[in-house]
C-alpha cells in the first residue's frame, strides 16, 4: 500500500493508455519530415497549449516548457532572469530545496520564518517585500510537502505585484490536488512536476510569460537551441525552441498532457475524496500512543500529514511500516531541512550536529519524521490500515505476568 504520493504517483490508467497508444508513433521533434516526426512534434506543440489552459495561463502571452521537474524549472528560471549577487529574493522558511538553492545560487535569500505551528501569514510577507533593498522575485510554495499546508497565494501574489516584485510558485504539490488560476491568481511563473500527478515519465511543466524568456542565453545550450552558429556567433532560437535544448522527452510530454487533460474532468471528485482523506488522516494519527503532528492540523490543507512517535526514531517507524505491514511512507527531512528544522523546534547546537553528523554519514542519528501522503486515488480504507498499524507499532507492551500454572516453574523463559 502506497502512501507517499508527495514523492511520486504511479501512473494512471488514462496515462498509461496515451503512452501505449502514442509509443508507435514516437519520433525526433522538429526535425524530421516524415509522418512520425510530423506527428509526434504536433503532440508535442499541442502538449504546450494544453498546460498552458491547464493552469489557467493566456496561450496568447504564455509559453509552457517542459523541464525533467519542478527542480529543474526552478533552476531554468533562477537562471535566465539574470539575477546578480546584488538582488534580493524573498522565500520562506516552508520552501522545498528546490525552492531555495536556486535562488541561493544567484542572488540574497530573504527568509519568511514560520510560527509555532509551522506557517507564516500575509503580514509577514509583506514586511519582507517592505525591506530594502526591493525584492526582484518571490518564490513561494503553493502547499507544504512537509504538512500539506496551503498558504494564501492570491493575497501574496497580489501584494507582491503591487511593488513590482515577480511571482514564482513552486507547484509541485499544489498542481496535483487543486485548481490553479496563474492569471487570477497574478502569479507569474509556476513550476511543477508529472511524476506527482500521475505522468512519471520524466517530464514537467513550467509556464510562464514569453517576455520572460525573450532576451539572453538559455539555460541549456545545444542543438534545437539555436538558429545559427559559428565558432564566433551564435543567434539564438525564438521562444520556446531557445530554451528547449536537444532531443526532448516526447513520451513524457504526451503523458503530462494526459494527466493534465484527467486531473482537469475529475477535480470536482478528487476535491471531495481528498477533503475526506483529510479528516480520516486526523481521526486516525489522534488515536496513535504519543504521536505528535507537525505543522497545522485544521484549515484547508492536503491529504499530507507528517509526526514523529515519542521514543521511536523517524526512521524505524517508517521501516516497520513497510516491513510488517506492507505499508510505503516517506522518513526524513522531505528535502525541507530548514522547515523541518523549525518544525522539531531544533536549536542552533542541534542543526550544527545534524550537519557534522550528515558529512559522517550517521544516518541513524539524523533528525526528521515520517510522512503520509496521499493522492485522490487513494482510498479511505488504507488510511484505516495506517491507523491500524501506526497504533500496533506505538503501543507499549503490556507487562507481563507470569500464569499460576507456571509461577513457580523456575525453568520458564522470562519476558522483559
Amino acid at each position: 500500500m502506497d502512501l507517499d504520493a508527495a514523492a511520486t504517483t504511479s501512473a494512471s490508467e488514462t496515462v498509461v493508455r496515451a503512452v501505449e497508444e502514442f509509443l508507435p508513433w514516437y519520433s525526433s521533434v522538429h526535425r524530421g519530415a516524415g509522418a512520425k516526426s510530423q506527428f509526434s512534434s504536433a503532440r508535442y506543440e499541442q502538449a504546450r497549449e494544453t498546460l498552458v489552459r491547464f493552469v489557467g495561463a493566456d496561450p496568447a502571452t504564455h509559453v509552457a516548457l517542459f523541464p525533467r521537474n519542478t527542480t529543474e524549472g526552478l533552476n531554468l528560471i533562477a537562471f535566465r532572469l539574470g539575477l546578480t549577487r546584488d538582488d534580493v529574493v524573498v522565500t520562506t522558511a516552508v520552501e522545498h530545496h528546490a525552492n531555495l538553492l536556486p535562488w541561493r545560487r544567484h542572488a540574497r535569500l530573504r527568509v519568511v520564518d514560520v510560527d509555532q505551528s509551522g506557517t507564516f501569514d500575509v503580514a509577514a510577507v509583506v514586511a519582507a517585500l517592505d525591506e530594502r533593498p526591493t525584492p526582484r522575485v518571490l518564490a513561494v510554495s503553493g502547499a507544504s510537502n512537509v504538512t500539506g499546508w496551503l498558504p494564501d497565494l492570491a493575497a501574496l501574489a497580489a501584494a507582491a505585484r503591487d511593488r513590482g516584485v515577480l511571482v514564482v510558485v513552486d507547484g509541485a504539490q499544489l498542481v496535483p490536488h487543486r485548481q490553479v488560476e496563474m492569471a487570477a491568481l497574478g502569479i507569474d511563473v509556476l513550476a511543477w512536476s508529472g511524476h506527482k500527478m500521475f505522468a512519471p515519465f520524466g517530464a514537467g511543466g513550467l509556464v510562464l510569460g514569453r517576455r520572460l524568456l525573450a532576451d539572453g542565453e538559455p539555460f541549456l545550450v545545444g542543438g534545437g537551441s539555436v538558429k545559427a552558429v559559428s565558432y564566433e556567433e551564435v543567434v539564438w532560437a525564438d521562444t520556446p525552441d531557445r530554451d528547449d535544448a536537444g532531443s526532448p522527452n516526447v513520451v513524457g510530454v504526451v503523458a503530462l498532457a494526459a494527466a493534465a487533460e484527467e486531473l482537469r474532468a475529475g477535480r470536482e471528485r478528487n476535491r471531495i475524496q481528498e477533503e475526506a482523506l483529510v479528516r480520516a488522516l486526523d481521526d486516525e494519527l489522534a488515536t496513535v500512543p504519543g504521536l505528535r503532528r507537525l505543522g497545522p492540523t485544521s484549515g484547508d490543507r492536503l491529504p499530507v500529514a507528517a509526526f514523529v512517535i515519542d521514543g521511536m526514531h523517524h526512521g524505524e517507524v517508517a521501516a516497520r511500516l513497510a516491513r510488517e505491514y506492507g505499508i510505503g511512507v516517506r522518513s526524513g527531512c522531505f528535502c525541507a531541512h530548514p522547515y523541518i528544522g523549525r518544525l522539531l523546534a531544533l536549536t542552533r547546537s542541534e542543526v550544527a550536529q545534524f550537519h557534522e553528523d550528515a558529512r559522517a554519514d550517521l544516518h541513524d542519528r539524523l533528525p526528521g519524521a515520517v510522512r503520509v501522503s496521499c493522492s485522490s486515488a487513494t482510498r479511505l480504507a488504507d488510511v484505516a490500515v495506517l491507523g491500524e498499524a501506526l497504533r500496533g507499532i506505538a503501543e507499549p507492551l503490556p507487562e507481563r505476568r507470569p500464569s499460576p500454572a507456571c509461577s513457580d516453574d523456575r525453568s520458564a523463559p522470562v519476558v522483559t
